[in-house]
């Protein structure tokens, strides 16, 4: 009698299993793993992950790999040619009969961190739960122990929390969700976890041609970048380009009495910010010439899905304190199809308690140029050094010597970092539709399309190098501070990736 209950409750077990869909067994298997996972997540963060960080990038390749190794996922690190590249974490997965191959990609390494300047009694590298944003009065759950329930609208804090170890996490966990829910990829699955991608993925190509045979695939998967502003989810056919140019105008050898000497020697400052001045007007449009020439056209099926954009401007200017935009009128979404100029800081000697009255030496500014599909960094760089020649500046590479100072009224430096060009997806590839699908699986209201995020990723060395198609699919929450002080990643969003990244893998 109890073997026959005991086969009748496992037949009914069984039933239940199989009616599950697989959707449903992913959100099983995080909610019942979800202390391990969190924990497991929280010392990938405390790895620090500067980019320019050498041996903790490496340390942080290491945890990858093992945390693929634990997931039965073969690892290894595709290193590139140049001494001092950070490597690219690889691995790989063949389904029998699988007729697609796809790429997931997040990158591992993070931007430079001042402690100093994360509040509410948050660290970088000590990752812990706030009740909400700090700027919006989160406080720390002090309470919390390994265990206890998560609430999914806590938000996990730490440099790389969202930008862009929750990409790596959400992968992986996908994968294992999957395999210990009994259910197998209908695609090959290939994972690479770049180091290097917030220095200008300096290396990647160079890693993509010497590593290209292992390469191969229908579509990469880019988990990078937030989701929509409403919080909906977001698939985006395109990333704008991106370089930096620093500029340093030169004043006088040392610094002077500005009683002394103001109104005869020339303030650097005073030129540096005129000289910014004349790159745009008072409604954000660029003047210097030819910036806007050679943007690519938007397509009947891009401008279609820009129109479709919910439109959160009423929102983000409540939330971000802002009366009237930049952009003459122009909506947010279309402001995001054509390039940008941006100054990231600017310098000059000391403000606050520690301002004096001088006239300063030198004055620094570093722009940031983001470029979108038609642009290349070369001719927006090159319109940029003739605006600035038509300034009547002598342009350096390098701090000017005595006899230049004496030869140029008008002295500056400037240099560029490497950078890329922007990329785009067309909105109707076939494969691309089928991942669209995927995602919108997981959703019971429409997930959002975008032609193109605001933000950028090298993906036109993807479609350089290894002639591949690229799509881009977010998993983080849109106001998660990166590259900033208090970065942070919604917990219900790593829920929410997970169960994303699964059904991708599951592509029909």
């Amino acid at each position: 009698m109890r073997k026959s209950l005991f086969l009748a409750c496992l037949f009914t077990a069984t039933l239940n299993t199989l009616a599950q869909t697989p959707k449903q067994q992913v959100r099983q298997y995080w909610q019942k793993n979800q202390t391990q996972l969190i924990e497991e997540y929280r010392n990938f963060l405390r790895i620090p992950n500067v980019s320019a960080d050498s041996a903790n990038i490496r340390k942080n390749a290491a945890f990858i790999m093992q945390m693929m190794q634990q997931r039965g996922i073969p690892a290894q690190l595709l290193e590139g040619t140049a001494p001092g590249t950070s490597p690219a974490v690889f691995g790989e997965i063949n389904t029998p009969g699988a007729t697609k191959t796809l790429i997931f990609y997040a990158h591992y390494d993070g931007q430079p961190v001042n402690p100093k300047q994360w509040t509410g009694g948050l660290q970088p590298f000590d990752p812990v739960f706030i009740t909400a944003p700090v700027e919006q009065g989160g406080t720390i759950v002090s309470t919390y122990k390994p265990g206890d329930a998560i609430d999914p609208n806590w938000r996990l804090t730490g440099r790389g929390s969202a930008d862009d170890k929750a990409g790596v996490m959400t992968i992986l966990n996908a994968y294992d969700a999957l395999v210990k829910s009994g259910i197998k990829p209908t695609v090959n699955v290939k994972f690479f976890f770049e180091g290097e991608e917030e220095v200008g993925s300096t290396h990647l190509a160079d890693i993509f041609r010497k590593h290209r045979s292992k390469l191969a695939s229908d579509l990469w998967i880019i988990a990078d970048g937030p989701r929509h502003v409403s919080g909906k989810k977001l698939v985006s056919f395109g990333v704008r380009g991106d370089v930096n140019m620093h500029l340093t105008v030169f004043g006088p050898k040392r610094p002077l009495h500005s009683g002394n000497y103001g109104n005869w020697a020339p303030n650097p400052a005073q030129r540096m910010v005129s000289l910014l001045a004349s790159m745009k007007d008072d409604e954000g449009k660029v003047l210097v010439k030819g910036y806007y020439d050679d943007v690519t056209p938007l397509t009947a099926s891009e401008k279609r899905a820009i129109a479709n954009l919910p439109d959160m401007e009423p929102a983000l200017k409540k939330e971000l304190g802002i009366a009237k935009p930049d952009g003459g009128g122009a909506s947010f979404a279309n402001l995001m199809m054509v390039p940008t100029l941006n100054i990231n800081g600017i310098q000059a000697a000391n403000v606050g308690a520690m301002a004096g009255n001088i006239i300063p030496t030198k004055a620094e500014a570093v722009l940031d140029l983001r470029l979108v599909s038609g642009n290349t960094v070369q001719r927006q760089t090159d319109r940029i050094l003739n605006h600035i020649r038509n300034r009547g500046y002598h342009i350096l590479d390098r701090d000017p010597t005595d006899v230049e100072r004496q030869q140029y009224d008008r002295l500056i430096k400037v240099s560029s970092k490497t950078g890329y060009n922007a990329q785009r997806t067309p909105m109707d590839l076939p494969i691309a539709q089928l991942v669209v699908n995927a995602v919108q699986s997981t959703e019971a209201e429409p997930i959002v399309l975008s032609p193109s995020s605001g933000g950028s990723l090298p993906l036109y060395v993807f479609e350089q190098e290894l002639n591949a198609r690229v799509v881009t699919v977010p998993v983080v929450n849109y106001d998660n501070n990166q590259h900033a002080e208090n970065e942070n990643m919604r917990v219900g969003y790593l829920w929410d990736g997970i169960e994303t990244m699964a059904a991708i893998m599951l592509l029909k």
